[in-house]
């Protein structure tokens, strides 16, 4: 079964009383273990469809089914309860929690589940082991790089052990070299984790290490490209 799958998602916003769809039926199957980029021009829809597979948005028609439940019925409550236990994100601007410390905003998730202290900091120690800042735990995101603080972020994403990452534009506020670095760790969580990783971005860097890249363009899928 496809950790994800959408058919004929479509998501229509109203700009003064004219209708705009940003993401015109759109019909994916994403399996377990992926490495895929969703690339366009802006205002091709790929952070719509970025928020639609999050959960973050609801479509106007179509349907969405994330390990065989289908996200587009759920109510806003139940939404947020599947997004705290099935998805994980990472956004353009990091969205840490400033107050907090390195470690902490890895728990804050783990913390919102209801997860006892022990195995909270326990599971934040190994996750920024993972990623490279065993020694920088204590440290809040003002005392961090861009790609440190990115770095976090992806602890973050994976500390629920999510079904899924979404990651928007991740690499837009790093230099080459944070870049490549946060791209290295992502590689390899995908590579020996096997974590499903869906990409939206303008950043080349970024598409020249995914598997498949789905092309869009005014909504729909104009490519569907699998690499070896």
């Amino acid at each position: 079964m496809p950790v994800i799958q959408t058919d004929q998602l479509t998501r229509v916003y109203e700009d003064h009383n004219v209708p705009v769809t940003a993401v015109d039926h759109v019909s994916l199957s994403i399996e377990a273990g992926e490495f895929t980029v969703v690339v366009g021009p802006s205002g091709s829809g790929k952070t719509t469809l970025l928020n639609l597979l999050g959960g973050l948005d609801r479509p106007t028609s179509g349907r969405l089914a994330v390990g065989g439940e289908d996200l587009s019925t759920l109510d806003g409550s139940r939404r947020v309860e599947f997004r705290l236990h099935h998805i994980g994100f990472v956004f353009q601007a990091y969205n840490l929690i400033p107050v907090l410390s390195a470690q902490e905003n890895v728990e804050f998730i783990l913390l919102l589940q209801g997860r006892p202290r022990a195995e909270r900091e326990r599971r934040a120690r190994e996750l920024l082991a993972e990623v490279g800042l065993a020694d920088l735990r204590g440290r809040r995101p003002d005392e961090m790089s861009g790609g440190q603080q990115q770095r976090v972020a992806v602890a973050r994403a994976l500390a629920s052990l999510p079904s899924y990452v979404l990651a928007d534009e991740p690499t837009a506020n790093l230099d080459s070299a944070s870049a490549s670095g946060l791209l290295d760790v992502m590689e390899r969580l995908n590579r020996e984790r096997g974590m499903t990783f869906v990409f939206s971005t303008h950043d080349a860097r970024v598409v020249e290490r995914a598997r498949r890249v789905v092309t869009l363009q005014d909504g729909r899928v104009v490519s569907d490209e699998a690499r070896g």
